[in-house]
């Protein structure tokens, strides 16, 4: 099958000293990949991989059959943006000053904003819900506002690849379903393929077309939710005892619950 997005014996580390070695991934264009595992297990050096920050130590990355490697920084940057943890400098920016700053690609050096790049923004910032905000100082928004707007920011790129860590960790769970359902809903108007960690058990089943499971050496297992959600499999990548883990499959029906509330559109 010829994927959209995939990966070959990639293996991903530091220092030319390999953490993961041999993952192979196979997305589809739209779908939504979420990898999960215990901590340090590796998932932000495969996603930092995949965004370029940091240079794989083996095999090759794909999209549309063209190697990552052999793109230029702003080729890349057209076609995929990236939402990580770390902190921007935003010291009397609003929240449209933020988003736009993601048309870098598109505006030149000196980063004069066009009618079609003014445009892009309202668009993405209105796509993510947060034009009513655009005015205010991106400094004193709420954790949930602020992400969006840093979706947004994504957004105004253009990408056709977006690719998160850790997403949602900051966020309540009103936030956190709002967030991924905002996700879905790019997915389906904009054909984004997604690909991001989350620790959230019980939303990951939820959000996800794919899972990659990490823990050692290797890529534990790779596959749709129903291939990997099996109670024993997850309790011990997580090391949980079936008790516990029963017990967080009760967060997953709430968050079920929770899922159908208007203005939601995450999977059940």
């Amino acid at each position: 099958m010829d994927y959209y997005f995939h990966t070959e014996r990639l293996s991903v580390g530091y220092q030319g000293k390999p953490l993961v070695k041999g993952i192979e991934i196979g997305l589809k264009k739209g779908e939504i990949l979420t990898v999960i595992g215990p901590n340090g297990a590796g998932k932000s050096t495969l996603l930092k991989s995949i965004a370029r920050q940091l240079k794989s130590v083996g095999g090759a990355i794909y999209l549309e059959q063209k190697d990552l490697a052999d793109m230029s920084g702003t080729a890349l940057s057209k076609r995929m943006a990236v939402v990580f943890t770390e902190k921007m400098q935003t010291e009397l920016m609003t929240c449209e000053d933020v988003a736009a700053t993601g048309r870098y690609p598109y505006t030149g050096r000196f980063g004069v904003l066009s009618k079609e790049d003014r445009d892009q923004v309202e668009e993405a910032m209105a796509l993510v819900h947060v034009e009513q905000i655009k005015d205010q100082d991106f400094s004193r928004i709420s954790d949930g506002q602020r992400q969006r707007v840093m979706l947004a920011r994504a957004i105004c790129q253009e990408p056709e690849v977006l690719v998160l860590d850790e997403p949602v960790s900051f966020l309540d769970i009103r936030h956190k379903l709002e967030f991924l359902s905002v996700l879905q809903e790019l997915r389906e108007k904009k054909q984004l393929t997604v690909i991001m960690s989350l620790h959230e058990l019980e939303l990951v089943k939820i959000v996800s077309d794919k899972i990659l499971c990490l823990r050692g050496e290797y890529v534990e297992r790779y596959g749709a939710p129903e291939e990997v959600f099996e109670t024993d499999f997850i309790g011990r990548l997580y090391g949980i005892d079936r008790e516990n883990f029963i017990k967080n499959e009760k967060l997953l029906a709430y968050a079920r619950q929770i899922g159908q509330m208007p203005g939601t559109k995450l999977r059940t």
